[in-house]
């Protein structure tokens, strides 16, 4: 119950919209109620004599009788008439009536879309927004297929399930309270006949209501385990091919395909049996009012007339859609507590990064980076970084290496706070990093790393990335200074081409360029660049070995690499094992010293 009235906070921006759709359903149940009602004029106008029958009322207005006082009136009113002319205004008041109650039904859809539609897209937003603000743990322990599944199919369900309470509470209850109520006027003694059996239905529409719920929420994750397929498959495909794995994907895909649909077809089928088990324990009341009050209206002992008894059925039957809609409703609701939980569980994680109370701006660096007694590790893991001491002056060029998982990456992912060190500190010009704003600090930064992250879009719009109206001629400088004009010139639309998914139209060389001529553009004083030149041809190699050179000009660099080749004129080299820092010092000095980094070096030139 917690989790749906949290849901139900999102109606709150709408309020206004909510309160009109609400009187709209208000003024729909009455309209409809009049509707029916002006049957009963219309069977005895045809069938009866009016004027005696609002006779017969009148004797009754003495015991008080509300039905009797609002028959009598009505017979009245209608006994000064002529038979076809009664009939003339009863008909006109029946088409009035229908056509009243078919406006607002059209307004409510009118709202219901306005305010679904809202609400779907607050969730979302507030669901990006909050993924955005996560540190990098949460995606390192989170499939993005998930994140995917929650953000559109768990956000749709609750919204769905806001929806049809909503589009339910104030018309379909108070349609079956108004007609309870008219039903106990009419005929009280059979009107309670009918509401002993109906907590009978009720226990067995709650069992099916509980089961929804579990069979939603196992449907929710499967469909979010073959999100992340699907993902994997698209992003992998190259690998896919190379190593023959079709058959393997599509068994395996086509595997958790089958289990949704067991689930799936398990799920509609204890969605599907509330409807119809509730219509059907209707008519079968229905069916017995028929009887027993069509009896007392042959016998002549019923205290209805043929009308009234007509419009007594007619309230009956058409009590029975919004019972329905209500059972539906109810079921609605439990899936859409199964998807809050999945949306709110995300909601609900705190960033571990955060800016500090009184975190300050980061104006300028002017003087030295420090590593103070440093350590980190994962969730997961034991630490990885083990008592890192290392300073970096304004200007200096370090180079980090050492073989995989010695931590070179980790290290420098400290700097821009995408983690936080368990133990010690770092500190920029003796700040400490966690006192300065995350913003500030990151925009000293420019990042290339081996990976390099493209977006769907033109050439101009990645390299512009992170930069607001920058003009096209700042574009092509940056360009130009990481050799990607001469490329960029060749394609068919220049700068506006659009270059595909992560740069899929793009060769490896191209996409690092373009990355280099992003961090050239944003002219940041401090450079990460992560393995930026591995697994690229000798040309372009050559041609973005050239670009960082000119990048990392007058500029404090950290730089990660494999090859030693482009790692020569680096200020001090940091060699890292096991976490920890092994040597530091020259190139040149490092290479005629024992230790890992001459290892390092033989074995990749084979001396």
């Amino acid at each position: 119950m917690k989790t749906f009235l949290r849901i139900l906070k999102y109606l709150l921006p709408y309020k206004k919209t909510v309160l009109l759709l609400i009187f709209s359903m208000l003024l729909y149940v009455v309209l409809n109620i009049f509707s029916l009602a002006m049957v009963v004029p219309l069977i005895d106008v045809i069938f009866t004599d009016v004027t005696q029958t609002a006779a017969e009322v009148q004797i009754d207005l003495t015991k008080g009788n509300i039905k009797d006082q609002l028959m009598g009136w009505l017979y009245h009113t209608l006994g000064q008439y002529p038979k076809k002319e009664a009939l003339f205004y009863v008909c006109i008041f029946i088409a009035v009536g229908f056509l009243l109650k078919n406006l607002t039904a059209y307004m409510q859809m009118f709202m219901n879309a306005a305010i679904e539609q809202g609400i779907l897209r607050d969730i979302r937003n507030e669901l990006h927004r909050h993924l955005h603000k996560l540190s990098l743990h949460f995606f390192m322990a989170t499939k993005k297929g998930r994140l995917i599944s929650i953000v559109m199919n768990d956000v749709r369900m609750i919204t769905e399930s806001i929806m049809a309470l909503l589009g339910s509470f104030f018309r379909d209850p108070l349609t079956i309270i108004v007609s309870t109520v008219i039903l106990f006027i009419f005929n009280w003694q059979l009107t309670l006949t009918i509401l002993i059996v109906t907590p009978v239905v009720g226990y067995f529409i709650g069992r099916i209501g509980e089961k929804l719920k579990k069979y939603s929420l196992l449907f929710q994750e499967k469909l979010s385990e073959i999100t992340t397929l699907i993902d994997e498959s698209i992003s992998g495909v190259r690998v896919i091919k190379a190593f023959k794995m079709e058959q393997h994907e599509i068994e395996k895909f086509e595997t958790h395909t089958s289990k949704l649909y067991k689930i799936f077809v398990k799920l509609q089928r204890i969605r599907n049996i509330s409807s119809p088990f509730s219509e059907y324990s209707g008519i079968v009341i229905a069916v017995i009012v028929m009887w027993f009050g069509g009896s007392a209206i042959i016998d002549k002992t019923s205290p209805m007339t043929a009308g009234q008894f007509i419009f007594y059925l007619t309230i009956l039957i058409t009590m029975l859609q919004p019972i329905k809609i209500v059972t539906q409703v109810f079921n609605t609701v439990k899936e859409g507590t199964a998807a809050g939980e999945r949306v709110f569980a995300v909601l609900d994680i705190k960033p571990r990064i955060i800016d500090a109370p009184n975190a300050t701006e980061l104006k300028e660096f002017k003087d030295t980076i420090t590593f103070d007694d440093v350590s980190f590790k994962y969730d997961t893991t034991s630490l990885v970084l083990k008592n890192i001491n290392l300073k970096v002056k304004k200007g200096e060029v370090i180079a980090i290496v050492g073989p995989s998982g010695a931590g070179k990456s980790t290290l420098v992912d400290l700097v821009p706070r995408f983690y936080d060190p368990v133990e010690g500190n770092i500190f920029i010009d003796e700040i400490n990093l966690k006192n300065v704003t995350q913003d500030s600090l990151r925009d000293m930064m420019g990042i290339v790393t081996q990976e390099t992250i493209l977006f769907n879009d033109t050439i101009a719009a990645n390299i512009g990335y992170g930069v607001k109206d920058v003009p096209i001629q700042k574009i092509i400088e940056a360009a130009k200074i990481a050799n990607a004009h001469f490329f960029i010139e060749k394609m068919q639309n220049g700068y506006d081409t659009t270059i595909g998914d992560r740069g899929i139209k793009l060769s490896g060389g191209e996409r690092q360029r373009l990355a280099i001529a992003r961090a050239v553009l944003k002219n940041p004083p401090i450079l990460i660049l992560d393995e930026a030149t591995s697994a690229l041809d000798p040309e372009s190699e050559m041609l973005v070995q050239e670009a960082l050179e000119r990048l990392m000009k007058n500029r404090t660099s950290f730089v990660i690499a494999h090859r030693f080749s482009t790692i020569q004129n680096a200020d001090r080299v940091v060699v890292m094992e096991k976490g920890s820092i092994a040597q530091i010092g020259k190139f040149a000095e490092l290479i005629t010293e024992e230790g890992l980094f001459k290892k390092l070096y033989e074995l990749q030139f084979r001396l």
